[in-house]
């Protein structure tokens, strides 16, 4: 299993992305950005709505067959290519404040990574040690 494969790892991840966009909502709106703080919010959202749908399609592509593997990747690119749109269409339409988007999402995918390198470090490490 992946790093990133329980229900407990997705909510950590929630959690710990809720606090950082109020933060950031706190933030914005104390330099009187109120708009980009929402979009933040939706940038998260859109990250955090990424990762639980790949790890649904993960799981069955972990019990599919050949073909079940294409479906995957493509699956994988329309996901993708729905949420660019979403923030594409957002950060064009409603500028500037739309930029928020993109920084909710560039920080949702930091934070994804980083809670996904914290078990690979600690195995690194317990793995360096044993030897």
């Amino acid at each position: 299993m992946g790093p990133i494969s329980t229900a407990a790892d997705l909510r950590r991840v929630a959690i710990i992305a809720g606090c950082l966009a109020a933060a950031g909502v706190v933030a914005l709106v104390a330099v009187g950005r109120p708009l980009t703080g929402l979009f933040l919010v939706v940038g998260f959202g859109l990250g955090m709505l990424n990762a639980l749908l790949l790890r649904r399609a993960a799981g069955q592509f972990a019990s599919a067959d050949g073909e079940g593997k294409r479906r995957f990747a493509l699956g994988a690119l329309g996901r993708l290519a729905v949420i660019t749109a979403a923030a594409l269409a957002i950060g064009v339409l409603v500028q500037p404040a739309g930029v928020g988007v993109f920084i909710g999402l560039a920080l949702f995918q930091l934070l994804l990574v980083g809670v996904a390198l914290v078990p690979l470090l600690k195995d690194l490490r317990q793995a360096g040690t044993e030897e």
